[in-house]
């Protein structure tokens, strides 16, 4: 009898998935499979590649666009598999696998955007585009493969192309070497408690969540403000759990990310002179509806403003409950102080009407059968990377199946910090592909036995992620380059941060906000009061997040040949130059964990949050003025934004729903920032 081994079968990523809309087979994926998958995506989407460069016939759409559009079947279902497993269930394999694989995949992308061939069959269709009787669709992916050509350097001369695969290849290497460290310094971080009393304030059924062998671990979540300070009676014991978040990944250890940060920017402004920018933001938003750094900045100042203004009237209405000047550790519990002193306003006396299963059902679900007349069935013949994950099968209005959904929503040490959705499958009509897509949270697991129970904040991040995935599940598009959240940075959070605002929508949370013992719903007046108390906190809320998105600015605005030494000296210089450095409201990210712009996408584009967030509520403000929500607002949305994908200009495609440019008038409102409603 013989074990069988890794070259005695097959590799399921080698092959596309014949389980239901080509679902992962995860019963069957094992850690050995990634890396090789992937060398032979690369492999194969190379000969690709070469193949469209050296072919003897003029270039056309089809034999050039179209072409590779279709290229890296392979890679691309092994890279979306793994990038999911090492975000939300990665061990030492997957690290030293991505740790691997980082690099090559820089030089896998640089061998496609600076091979001169096809840049100039691109270039020669794109020269005349315009004569080529191209649909819409096909004529804006012309363009789009141009500047994206463009701005990966296909017009350098052969020294400098060598010199930017260098840096894209060294940026790889350390944005991996952020995560793992972060990760590792998160997990390191955590709060040992060995006295119960120190806990005083914390529910029972949340410190039975966090004990483990006569102890308590009060794990970190990514942001600086961690949940449990808003409990904790204790103020030596919030500033220890306050510490251990700020402090993380800056010791002097192997955990210590600073090296790591300066070296990112000072590469990136590197790269951006190569590239012909004066600094990595102006080159990276050169692509942004927001298009310069001046622009987003003066934007966050004009909200940063009367977000300082209230965050100071909210400091003081604090301190005079407590008596003594504030310090960042005490901001979260003594706003919960006045929660429920001025709005009559507890977690504690909420969250029993939050049950996590709920929620999604009746709650997130509902509101998409209501907007968009969804309905979802779950699978349990969908085999899943972990335990706690659950599929849903997503039939759209008329009964036809429309796409596959996972939800991975408890915390675990092996899975990174915040919320995000991906695909594992994504919509393309050239593909014959639909979309299967998930949503990953940190949620604090319930103790066995004991029901998940949610903060509101919980539960808006759920409507949040779900935006972003209704934006891949309505993805209607043809070719793949454009698929569901392919859009400029800021204009992608719009669909989320839209979907936020149907959680407190009146027949919707009557449907799912009940409570989880005796079912019995939310009183109108518990409700009534979470809506007024929405503008609570919005001071200290706007101040903490803006901070952080000027911090990013920052890094990302220094000019080629910078030396930075000290990086808590960078960042506070920066913090007094915007006019953010509030001592007791820091920043929502410090450097040192700041994971969205040293090992994520939003590199100098922190920003588009805030940026989406103008879109989002000037979109649900068209809402309300055309009715709510209905079927019909519902369809329009969809079929105007949702369903379109990358497809137009995101700019046009706004003005076309909204008739007009998105106003901030909506958010001031909504955050309670505008004059009328200071207090």
């Amino acid at each position: 009898m013989s074990s069988m081994t890794l070259a005695d079968r097959a590799n399921p990523l080698l092959e596309k998935s014949p389980l239901f809309e080509q679902a992962p087979p995860f019963d069957r994926i094992e850690d050995g499979d990634y890396q090789p998958a992937i060398e032979e995506g690369m492999r194969q989407q190379l000969a690709e590649f070469d193949a469209i460069a050296s072919q003897s016939a003029p270039p056309t759409f089809e034999n050039t666009i179209a072409a590779m559009e279709r290229s890296g079947a392979v890679l691309t279902r092994a890279l979306k598999v793994f990038t999911a497993i090492n975000h939300a269930n990665t061990n030492d394999t997957l690290q030293r696998v991505q740790e691997i694989i980082a690099p090559r995949l820089a030089a896998h992308h640089d061998a496609f955007f600076l091979d001169d061939r096809l840049f100039q069959r691109v270039a020669a269709l794109h020269a005349r585009r315009d004569a080529l009787g191209l649909d819409p669709e096909q004529h804006y992916l012309v363009e789009r493969y141009y500047k994206d050509f463009v701005l990966a350097g296909a017009t350098l001369d052969g020294a400098d192309k060598a010199r930017l695969e260098a840096l894209n290849a060294e940026e790889a290497t350390l944005s991996t070497s952020f995560q793992q460290k972060l990760l590792a310094a998160t997990k390191a971080g955590a709060l040992v408690i060995d006295d119960r009393q120190q806990l005083a304030g914390v529910s029972d059924a949340e410190i039975a969540a966090v004990a483990t062998q006569g102890q308590w671990a009060l794990a970190l979540q990514n942001t600086t403000q961690q949940p449990t300070l808003a409990s904790l009676h204790r103020r030596d014991v919030r500033k220890r759990l306050f510490d251990a978040s700020t402090q993380r990944a800056k010791h002097g250890d192997a955990n210590d990310t600073r090296a790591i940060i300066t070296r990112l920017a000072t590469l990136r402004a590197e790269k951006a002179q190569l590239l012909g920018y004066s600094t990595y933001a102006t080159y990276s938003l050169s692509d942004e509806m927001t298009k310069t750094p001046e622009r987003a900045i003066q934007l966050l100042a004009d909200v940063a403003r009367p977000g300082i203004a209230k965050a100071k009237a909210e400091q003081q209405r604090m301190e005079a409950l407590a008596g003594f000047p504030l310090e960042p550790w005490d901001w979260q519990y003594y706003a919960e102080v006045v929660r429920k002193t001025d709005y009559a306003l507890d977690e504690a006396q909420i969250k029993p009407y939050f049950s996590l299963d709920r929620v999604l059902r009746d709650g997130v679900f509902y509101a998409a059968h209501r907007l968009y007349g969804l309905t979802f069935a779950e699978r349990t013949d969908i085999p899943v990377y972990h335990p706690d994950v659950l599929v849903f099968e997503v039939f759209d209005f008329d009964g036809t199946s429309l796409a596959l959904f996972y939800c991975d929503f408890f915390k675990r040490d092996n899975k990174i910090g915040g919320a995000w959705m991906d695909t594992f499958v994504e919509q393309s009509r050239l593909l014959g592909a639909k979309p299967v897509v998930y949503n990953t949270c940190n949620f604090t697991k319930p103790a066995p036995g004991q029901p998940a129970l949610l903060t509101y904040d919980n539960v808006t991040t759920m409507f949040h992620e779900f935006g972003h995935a209704l934006h891949a599940m309505f993805s209607s598009v043809e070719y793949p380059r454009f698929s569901g959240t392919a859009t400029p940075t800021d204009f992608v959070e719009l669909p989320s941060q839209f979907n936020e605002h149907w959680a407190l929508e009146s027949s919707v949370v009557a449907n799912y906000a009940k409570h989880y013992q005796t079912g019995a719903p939310m009183p109108p007046e518990l409700i009534d009061t979470i809506k007024r108390a929405r503008t609570f906190n919005q001071g200290f809320a706007i101040t903490e997040v803006v901070a952080a998105m000027l911090l990013d600015m920052a890094w990302h605005s220094i000019p080629a040949g910078t030396t930075i030494g000290d990086v808590d000296a960078f960042e506070s210089a920066a913090l007094e130059r915007h006019g953010v450095a509030v001592h007791a409201v820091p920043p929502r990210y410090h450097s040192t964990y700041f994971a969205h712009i040293w090992s994520s996408s939003y590199a100098a584009s922190y920003y588009a949050y805030l940026a989406a967030e103008v879109l989002s509520d000037d979109a649900y403000a068209w809402f309300v003025e055309h009715g709510g929500m209905t079927r019909a607002n519902g369809q329009r949305f969809r079929d105007m934004v949702l369903s379109r994908g990358g497809t137009m200009d995101a700019g046009d495609m706004y003005r076309a729903f909204r008739g007009r440019d998105a106003t901030a008038d909506a958010l001031l409102e909504v955050r309670g920032l505008k004059p009328s409603t200071q207090p």
